[in-house]
């Protein structure tokens, strides 16, 4: 079985900063794409910012230059560093993996519980 942990998020004043994390336990035998997803009030989900096994990463466009993804390999976990932070960012933010559980199995995808991202004026 695979768990993805998240932690981080919390309430911020208009234009500070949180740091988000995601971290993956249970049986792996390697983790392809790793990436955020948010979801708003009365919303869907939407994919916010995602980074392959080589580390390349890509945004959403309403979060560029604000958001930085990165990724800790040998730790199994997902970084989401939110700056500039707007009252439109205010979400719950989903941490999601491409997890090989074995090596003759395909990845399948697995969510995390979501953490939520409160932006006051």
């Amino acid at each position: 079985q695979v768990q993805l942990v998240e932690s981080g998020g919390g309430l911020v004043q208009a234009g500070g900063s949180l740091r988000l994390s995601c971290a993956a336990s249970g049986t792996i035998f390697s983790i392809n794409s790793m990436a955020w997803y948010r979801q708003a009030p009365g919303k869907q989900r939407e994919l916010v910012a995602r980074i392959t096994n080589g580390g390349s990463p890509n945004y959403a466009d309403s979060v560029k230059g604000r958001f930085t993804i990165s990724r800790d390999n040998s730790k199994d976990t997902v970084y989401l560093h939110l700056n500039s932070l707007k009252p439109e960012d205010t979400a719950v933010y989903y941490c999601n993996m491409a997890i090989q559980t074995t090596e003759l199995r395909y990845a399948e995808y697995y969510w995390g519980q979501g953490t939520q991202v409160a932006v006051s004026t």
